[in-house]
């Protein structure tokens, strides 16, 4: 099973953090939804959601019991959890709890990953363009703060998301970023780099760069990565999990 596990967080005491890949030739090959798909508002069935999480699970040795997940909405609301389940209306979840795993679904949007091991806070992000023009990356890791984290300790790893030369849209949406990070020139339509948005965002807020991790890999140009914009009704989702140890 192909999982990217980000070198940042490898050798860190206290936290760790990975990210699924699509995983279409290894299993559930011929289903609906090829490969891991982890998401619930897909074709596929629940029930072949369900064992695909058993799967990773038992891949990566957590405990399955043990984890939290948005139900994501495209918005900036953040929660505090400590104990297991999906959270309503919510696309940021923050723990101070060890050993619960909190998790983001994916298919084009970035998942932002951070963690505090030292002061013991970790946090999740979904990241699509209305979630970045919203500042949920800066409020997230701003929220973190608040409950102890320090910028200097925290590490911060931004999933494989739409890069720039595909992320096409309408001015109604370009005109919500600030102009260098669109280019208006190169294409027919406005191409948002919603990549160095979220990084000029985790930067202000006192993150050092050296403790921001990006893929740099663009899901819709590469099969590994489930893209609901190549895809469609068609894609699955991919999930980043974070968590104390």
């Amino acid at each position: 099973m192909k999982i990217i596990r980000p070198k940042l967080f490898q050798d860190l005491r206290g936290a760790e953090a990975l990210f699924t890949e699509s995983n279409r030739d290894e299993v559930n090959s011929g289903g609906v939804v090829p490969g891991l798909n982890l998401g619930y508002n897909t074709e596929s069935k629940p029930n072949v959601v369900d064992r695909n999480f058993r799967l990773l699970f038992d891949e990566i040795g957590w405990r399955s019991d043990q984890f939290a997940v948005a139900e994501q909405v495209h918005q900036d609301n953040i929660e505090l959890v400590d104990q297991p389940g999906t959270l309503n209306e919510t696309d940021g979840l923050i723990t101070l709890t060890t050993g619960l795993a909190l998790g983001i679904r994916v298919a084009d949007c970035a998942a932002i990953l951070a963690a505090d091991p030292v002061n013991g806070v970790a946090g999740a992000f979904h990241a699509g363009w209305k979630g970045a023009a919203m500042g949920i990356a800066p409020k997230g890791i701003e929220l973190m703060q608040r409950h102890g984290a320090d910028p200097k300790k925290i590490v911060v790893y931004v999933s494989p998301c739409i890069t720039q030369k595909n992320f096409e849209v309408g001015e109604e949406v370009a005109s919500q970023f600030p102009d260098r990070f669109v280019d208006r020139i190169s294409y027919n339509k406005p191409h948002v780099d919603l990549v160095s948005f979220i990084r000029h965002q985790i930067l202000d807020t006192g993150i050092p760069d050296t403790s921001i991790e990006f893929s740099g890999n663009c899901t819709m140009e590469n099969d590994q990565y489930y893209s609901y914009r190549r895809e469609g009704s068609k894609a699955g989702r991919m999930v980043g999990f974070v968590r104390l140890i």
